[in-house]
């Protein structure tokens, strides 16, 4: 099992609930949920978050859904497990985890982003298939695609909260990987009180063609389903790939 990607998800955790608190992440929780509702029908179903993170979208889902939680970080799941009690959380690498048991959904939000090659993906897709039944449904949420991505991406954002603020600018690029990665570094600038810190940390994530998503979960036995997502930032063309789980593994 690797380590956590990045400081964002060690160290620097604790800058999370700020940074992008769970009242952000409604909207993309209801257009999740609704997916689930179209493709599972109405009821409470059995769902698998892999790379949950700081269970900011869980915070929404699980209040419908009987939710398991596993990320690479168990300072995020921490974050998590004081946001949704009811959630079962387990530290584990969405590639190899396997917790012996069955769910109706597993959703993989823009986690998936931090596999780096296509045999990464495959693994992850194994494992969502690991614990589905037949009929199950993988929800899977890329941050970026190699068919829109224009590089470089600079932005920058500030949070309040009581005394403490926190702006943090991102900068991210394709040029030290010719296209086939997106790196990205972080400066955050954090006002505790009359103190200011500053904190770098740096990100490396996969980047793919589109046709290389459904190309690669046709090959780990879904049949993918390409819905637009209408959360993108920056202009950018997002998608939520609903892919069903035909036959037994």
């Amino acid at each position: 099992m690797e380590k956590p990607p990045g400081r964002l998800y060690a160290d620097l955790a604790h800058l999370w609930p700020l940074m992008s608190p769970p009242e952000d992440y409604r909207d993309e929780a209801e257009f999740i949920l609704q997916a689930i509702r179209e493709r599972l029908g109405p009821g409470p179903r059995r769902l698998l978050d892999l790379g949950s993170g700081g269970g900011h979208h869980l915070h929404w889902i699980a209040r419908r859904h009987r939710a398991t939680a596993v990320d690479l970080s168990d300072a995020m799941l921490a974050h998590s497990r004081r946001l949704n009690p009811g959630v079962a959380h387990h530290v584990g690498d969405m590639r190899e985890v396997r917790l012996g048991e069955l769910f109706d959904a597993v959703l993989i939000h823009d986690a998936v982003s931090y596999l780096l090659t296509e045999d990464d993906l495959l693994a992850a897709f194994a494992t969502a298939r690991a614990h589905l039944g037949p009929g199950g449904l993988l929800l899977v949420v890329p941050d970026d695609y190699a068919d829109s991505f224009v590089s470089p991406h600079i932005s920058h954002e500030t949070r309040r909260s009581g005394e403490d603020e926190l702006t943090f600018v991102e900068y991210s690029t394709t040029a030290p990987s010719h296209g086939k990665h997106v790196d990205t570094a972080y400066v955050f600038f954090r006002t505790e009180g009359t103190r200011l810190r500053v904190d770098v940390d740096h990100h490396r994530v996969g980047l793919f063609p589109v046709a290389a998503w459904d190309r690669l979960l046709r090959r780990a036995g879904f049949r993918p389903e390409r819905l637009p997502y209408p959360f993108g930032e920056r202009g950018r063309d997002l998608w939520l790939w609903a892919a069903t789980l035909d036959g037994p593994d």
